[in-house]
This record gives structure tokens, sequence and C-alpha cells, in this order.
């Protein structure tokens, strides 16, 4: 479902997806603590909830819940962290997934409560999520002005990297094949243990709507090392410190397996990726068609979803 505080976009996504999957702000009030987003998510939980039940009864195979939220607002940390806790107690063997936007650290924010907002909701992602994917607004940002030479990128420009992503990661669901067709086996590599499910993502050759990309050879090997760049991952943490846990890489394109092997043979001889001593040190992948209703410029695009260990600075920097 969808959750809004503005009329037009309310407008837009109901003329989209329905009006029975959107629900409008009835108290058009402007909410900055979590507190208060977390108890104005209790009066309409019945409504929502109610809408979770009726589309969850009407699913075939029901394998978890995405959440989208942004962890320094007032409602995305406490309406969030409200529905993280209620559906981890009404669907306790269900997946849970979260798509969170942590704020940009280096620019001073007009909420004085952001701090505070952004660990009420790492709580809660630490205790009822499965999988947190963190999408980093200063990464964003610098990838933005760094890599697509955007001197002042909008919220429609930094969102436009953040659907990207999501896009990307479920494509295999969306177009699915003999291997990681289902959205626990392809998580399930990359969480060893249950609270060490904080990963990190990069994407390559990124684009920004019609704007041509800088890259230009988009060959298996060089996409598969380019996601290893610190420049193209979303996450304010510098991955040749520490070191990863694992790594999916999601390729998109018609490919050939012979290139994907050929590819991670050169990826281990130039020692281009640093891995734990006590878990298995390979890159795993998956293959993915493109969508057809999306026109790429590139023959081959991939999504990195890693597990590392210098994830922590990014919650330190909260």
């Amino acid at each position: 479902f969808f959750f809004f505080k503005q009329k037009t976009a309310y407008e837009m996504l109901r003329s989209l997806v329905g009006s029975e999957m959107c629900i409008r702000d009835r108290y058009q009030r402007r909410v900055h603590g979590g507190a208060s987003g977390y108890s104005q998510c209790e009066k309409i939980q019945e409504e929502i909830m109610e809408m979770i039940d009726r589309e969850a009864d009407g699913s075939d195979s029901l394998e978890g819940f995405v959440l989208l939220h942004s962890i320094a607002g007032g409602t995305g940390s406490g309406m969030g962290s409200y529905l993280l806790e209620k559906l981890n107690d009404r669907f306790p063997k269900k997946l849970i997934q979260t798509y969170s936007v942590f704020p940009n650290y280096l620019d001073s924010s007009d909420t004085v409560v952001q701090p505070y907002n952004s660990l009420l909701t790492l709580k809660r992602l630490t205790l009822n999520a499965d999988c947190v994917v963190v999408l980093d607004n200063t990464a964003l940002n610098r990838i933005a002005v760094d890599r697509l030479k955007i001197p002042n990128p909008s919220f429609a420009q930094t969102n436009s990297l953040v659907s990207t992503v999501m896009s990307a990661s479920t494509t295999p669901l969306r177009y699915p094949g003999y291997m990681n067709n289902d959205l626990i086996g392809l998580l399930a590599s990359l969480i060893p243990t249950p609270r060490c499910h904080f990963l990190m993502t990069g994407y390559t050759p990124l684009t920004i709507d019609i704007q041509a990309s800088s890259v230009r050879k988009t060959t298996v090997l060089d996409v598969m090392r380019r996601l290893l760049q610190t420049k193209n991952i979303m996450v304010s943490a510098p991955t040749r410190k520490g070191a990863y846990i694992s790594i999916l890489n999601i390729i998109q394109g018609e490919v050939d397996a012979t290139q994907i092997h050929k590819s991670l043979q050169r990826i281990r001889e130039r020692k281009l990726a640093n891995f734990i001593t006590w878990g298995p040190a390979s890159i795993q992948v998956a293959l993915s068609k493109k969508s057809p209703y999306v026109e790429s410029s590139h023959k081959v695009s991939g999504l990195m979803l890693a597990n590392h260990t210098s994830i922590y600075l990014s919650l330190i920097h909260i």
C-alpha cells in the first residue's frame, strides 16, 4: 500500500494502482518526530492491516513484505517502525525486506529530531527486519554530482537512482528463470546470521532519465569490475577497509555463461574483492532478462547486493 501526505502524489498513484491501495493522511499535519508518526499510525492501523490482510489472502504464494521508507523523517521512521513491529507480529514466518534511505550526514537538516528518528528506526530495523538494503543520501548525492555531472541533484533525480536499484533487484522475480526466482533464495546466501542483515548496493552503468551514461564498454567483465568500485556503491562506506562477507551480482542482458566464468576468474586472479577468512570467498551471480518495456542503450547492466563489514560506518554516522 502507499501512504501519502501530499494530494498531488496521492492522486497520481491512485490512478495507477487504484484507490483501495492508497491511504491519504487525514490529519494534514507536518510530522517531524518519529514518536508522532508512530502514534498516528496506531490510529489508522486497523485500516492498514485490513488492506494488508486482504492482499495477503489474495496472493497465491506469499513470500514476504517489502517496505520502502526514509529513517530520518517523522512518517518514515515512526510509521515505518510501527509497521515493522506489526508485520513481524502478525506474519512471524514471512520475510520482511526494507529499502531504507539513510540521511545525508554532511548537510545539516531542517528537522531537529533527525538523529532521534534515525535511532528509533534503527532499533526496529535490527530487531524486526530480515534484510535491510541501505541507501545513503550522502552517497546518492555524491554519485549524482561526481558520476552523472549534475551540480545540484533534485529529489526526483536521487529518487531515480533508488528506483533503479529496486527494479534491478526484483528483476529475477518479475522475469524468473530456473535459478534465483524467489525472494528468499536471493537473500538467503547474503545473510550468514540473522542480525548481520544490512546490505549495500552498487549499480552500473548509471543513467538518469534520457541522460546518456559516460560508460561505453559494458562487457560482463567491465560491469562486474565496476560494481566493486567504491564510487559506484550507494553507501558512504569504503569497501577497501574491511572485507566482503557475501556478494550477489544480478546481471541483466543477453549473457553467456562462459563470460560469467571468465569474468569471475579474472576478478579472482586480480584479487579485486577481499573476502572474510571464515566463509566462502566467491561472488554469486544471478542472470536476468531485461525488461521489454524499458529501452536501454547498454547491452549489459549489473546490480550488486553485498554484505560488507564496513557497513557499520554508515550506522556510526547516525
